[in-house]
């Protein structure tokens, strides 16, 4: 289907079902596949293997439009979040039914041929969102570009109306679009998601998907749910008393979860002080003058620095640790750490040498 915190190891498996249930439909390529737990990407020359590379989904690919090569795609299914990221070499169209509890947020290149169901992609900061039990008709020209995430309908409809209750109280029984500006945010992050993948590939490293799946959520509902621009950190003077408190509440459960080593995220702070996302965000930045985003990851930046402290370097590694706490992209939370400590995490652990 057009458009997106375990890796299983029995993807392979249930693709190549997936495939013979389709009548044939190898999964062919013309370059070397990248497979890692759940993590493939292809160069599809038949359409049937397009929609088996997406068993989760009970769906038909028909091509459309001349070419040998159909698709290039990059899975990765971790579990109970997937990502699949789609560029069109020949127009194809997509039939199908989502199952029960799962939903999808994806996305689009703007382009006028573009159509999900009823709606068409001629905006450049349209978002889909489909919910469970779905029927969808989604013609994908060539030439064009088609991401999405999926999730148990369940959590993230749940989240979502802890996070903007006004807005998800009744989740969409259909196919609906909406505007965002937040956009590119899910392009980057698709694009560090399945680079980070790559990436332990290549090192040879062991995948742990769980900070991931976090990550994938929390960034899809940021889109989806996103208050007005203008109202996000301006609620009425009299709020600031409960502000306050609400953001000391929060601090308090913040610590509480890094004690037991579990990376809170803003849905969990919104669902355990039952406020909404726009309040969070004033109390945050009323009286720590940040995001709850940029806390969560200062408190994070934080525990890793402890744990370089007290770990041996001879059988430790910066990158299991930063891993261990939901830093996927090591580049910038190298730069994140440094700039707070004005030092290295390498030169951190390296202290008890």
């Amino acid at each position: 289907m057009a458009v997106t915190q375990e890796v299983t190891a029995t993807m392979t498996d249930a693709l190549e079902e997936a495939a013979i249930g389709k009548g044939d439909a190898s999964l062919a390529v013309r370059d070397a596949a990248t497979s890692l737990s759940g993590l493939r990407s292809e160069i599809i020359e038949d359409a049937a293997a397009q929609a088996a590379m997406q068993p989760w989904v009970t769906m038909e690919c028909y091509q459309l439009s001349r070419g040998k090569q159909v698709s290039q795609m990059d899975t990765l299914d971790l579990g109970r979040v997937q990502i699949v990221r789609e560029h069109q070499f020949a127009a194809i169209q997509k039939l199908g039914t989502t199952p029960e509890d799962f939903c999808t947020i994806s996305y689009c290149t703007p382009d006028p041929a573009f159509r999900f169901s009823d709606h068409s992609a001629n905006g450049a900061d349209s978002v889909f969102f489909i919910p469970e039990w779905t029927e969808f008709d989604i013609h994908v020209p060539a030439g064009t570009q088609t991401a999405y995430v999926s999730f148990s309908q369940s959590e993230f409809a749940d989240a979502a109306r802890a996070l903007n209750p006004r807005a998800w109280e009744q989740p969409s029984h259909q196919v609906s679009q909406f505007q965002t500006r937040q956009l590119v945010e899910l392009k980057n992050a698709l694009a560090q998601w399945i680079g980070a993948a790559e990436a332990a590939s290549r090192r040879g490293e062991p995948f742990d998907p769980t900070g991931m799946r976090g990550s994938v959520l929390e960034t899809a509902l940021r889109i989806a749910t996103a208050p007005p621009e203008e109202d996000a950190t301006r609620p009425p003077p009299a709020a600031r008393a409960r502000a306050m408190r609400i953001c000391r509440l929060a601090r308090e459960f913040v610590e509480e979860q890094m004690v037991i080593h579990v990376v809170p995220t803003i849905v969990d702070i919104c669902v355990s002080l039952a406020v909404s996302e726009r309040t969070l965000l004033y109390a945050f930045h009323h009286c720590v003058g940040m995001s709850p985003q940029a806390y969560l990851r200062r408190c994070r930046l934080n525990q890793v620095r402890t744990i370089l402290l007290a770990r041996n370097p001879q059988d430790t590694t910066v990158t299991e640790v930063a891993m261990q706490f939901g830093f996927l992209h090591l580049g910038r939370f190298a730069g994140d750490y440094k700039q707070i400590f004005e030092e290295s995490p390498g030169t951190t652990l390296a202290r008890r040498m």
